[in-house]
């Protein structure tokens, strides 16, 4: 029987993105997301909960996050989940859900992405490589 272990989630950045680099030079994002549900009660009152979740995405992804989002942007997040286990000097163990994003999107829900015409740099090259990349015109 196969494995799986896939989240979907659509909410709200609760902090600017967090850049930062591995000793490997490896670019590392580490984002906070907030995903509220609203429901009636029986008595159609209506009720709502956050959930707060923490994000990671890697390489080139993690770099355009980066440069591209800001707190309380609205995000599309599609990866898996790890669990991270540790234990502290007074012997307590702590776990930590951390979710790595597969592929993370801007919401258009509630906002448009303007496309410049004027500005025709693209970066072109290997994904999660800073080797071999060049700008082109397009």
């Amino acid at each position: 029987m196969g494995q799986l272990n896939q989240i979907g989630l659509v909410g709200n950045l609760t902090r600017d993105p967090e850049l930062k680099y591995t000793n490997e030079g490896v670019a590392i994002c580490e984002l906070g997301l907030a995903v509220s549900r609203k429901w009636a009660d029986k008595e159609g009152k209506e009720t709502e909960n956050v959930d707060f979740f923490n994000i990671s995405c890697w390489n080139n992804m993690a770099e355009n996050c980066a440069s591209s989002f800001k707190k309380g942007d609205r995000v599309l997040i599609n990866g898996h989940m790890n669990l991270r286990s540790w234990e502290n000097k007074e012997g307590k163990k702590f776990n930590i859900i951390n979710i790595t994003a597969d592929i993370i999107a801007a919401s258009l829900e509630f906002n448009k992405i303007i496309y410049d015409k004027e500005d025709t740099d693209f970066i072109k090259g290997d994904e999660g490589s800073k080797k071999n990349k060049e700008k082109v015109k397009v």
